[in-house]
């Protein structure tokens, strides 16, 4: 049977990659092209959509919490891992790992539930384009909004505040970097509400999210195939294949993470790509997909880069 000891010590050590000589530096370089592209890009969404006076619609006001989501995303997990990749350290602290892992954990649900506000946008800009003005008010809108940030963080609130309850035993992170699942397993008694709350979050994101976008989806495809406009049916495609992409995606490498966590016959290095993945796919695709695809967004900014280069 494992002795376990109470731990008190706030230092931490992250389990680090399995990285072949001579891979440090190109990884890094890598990893830093990444980051920089992922928050110029999520940087410069934000502050076209606030300082663009034309921009302050519904679907801009929804769409802000994704960049901004994604910055937080990015800067809390991306530059602390290359760091340690570099430098060939993994210690951390435990209330600076407690904050990493709550503000990771408001990005993914924060992804899921922005993702779902935005697709009942487009159900109602779609299938109830003359109603759309009526029910879509500045209100609505910030009761969205509201809805999406207040949810994500009672559950994330209520879930990290377990943590406070539990005594450490052990002072090793099983990740490149601090999660809630890789918390409970430093714990030393029994972490059963721990578990079964995580699951249970997990699974009402999830439920919440999906029937939402499935919700929206269907009758937009519904009004897409009785409808005869062309421009209807083209605005609506290009609405839901984009976010589809962004979405699917999402779910893949969160729900294999998740899994792993229940699995040890698991590639080591493998569960922690993946668990990047989730902080590193949205906020590289949304600014592109969301970003390029808005043809209003697209517009102003290249008003502004060829202003830009005019000077």
């Amino acid at each position: 049977m494992e002795n376990l000891s109470i731990v008190v010590s706030f230092e931490l050590t992250l389990d680090p990659f399995s990285i072949p000589p001579g891979a440090k530096y190109p990884i890094f370089l890598f990893g830093i092209f990444i980051y920089m592209f992922g928050a110029f890009c999520n940087l410069t969404l934000l502050l076209l959509i606030i300082l663009t006076q034309s921009l302050h619609k519904p679907i801009y006001f929804i769409l802000l919490s994704l960049p901004l989501n994604d910055f937080v995303g990015i800067n809390f997990m991306l530059p602390k891992v290359l760091s340690d990749i570099v430098t060939e350290t993994n210690n951390t602290y435990y209330p600076l790992c407690l904050l990493q892992g709550f503000l990771l954990h408001m990005y993914g649900g924060g992804v899921l539930f922005t993702l779902a506000a935005m697709a009942f946008d487009r159900y109602i800009a779609i299938c109830m384009p003359l109603r759309y003005n009526t029910l879509m008010t500045p209100r609505a809108v910030m009761t969205i909004v509201a809805l999406v940030w207040g949810v994500d963080f009672l559950f994330i609130c209520t879930l990290f505040s377990l943590q406070g309850m539990q005594s450490r035993c052990r002072s090793h992170i099983v990740s490149v970097f601090c999660d809630n699942p890789s918390l409970v397993k430093m714990a030393c008694g029994n972490t059963i509400v721990n578990n079964i709350f995580g699951l249970f979050t997990t699974a009402m994101t999830q439920i919440i999210s999906v029937s939402i976008q499935v919700f929206s989806y269907v009758k937009i495809l519904i009004t897409c195939l009785v409808t005869s406009r062309s421009d209807t049916k083209s605005k609506a495609i290009n609405t839901c294949v984009a976010q589809l992409v962004i979405f699917l995606m999402f779910e893949i490498v969160v729900i294999f993470y998740i899994l792993s966590h229940r699995f040890s016959n698991i590639n080591a290095n493998l569960q922690k790509v993946m668990g990047m993945l989730i902080f590193l796919v949205p906020p590289v695709m949304n600014p592109i997909v969301y970003g390029l695809n808005s043809h209003e967004i697209r517009k102003h900014f290249l008003k502004i880069f060829h202003r830009k280069i005019s000077v």
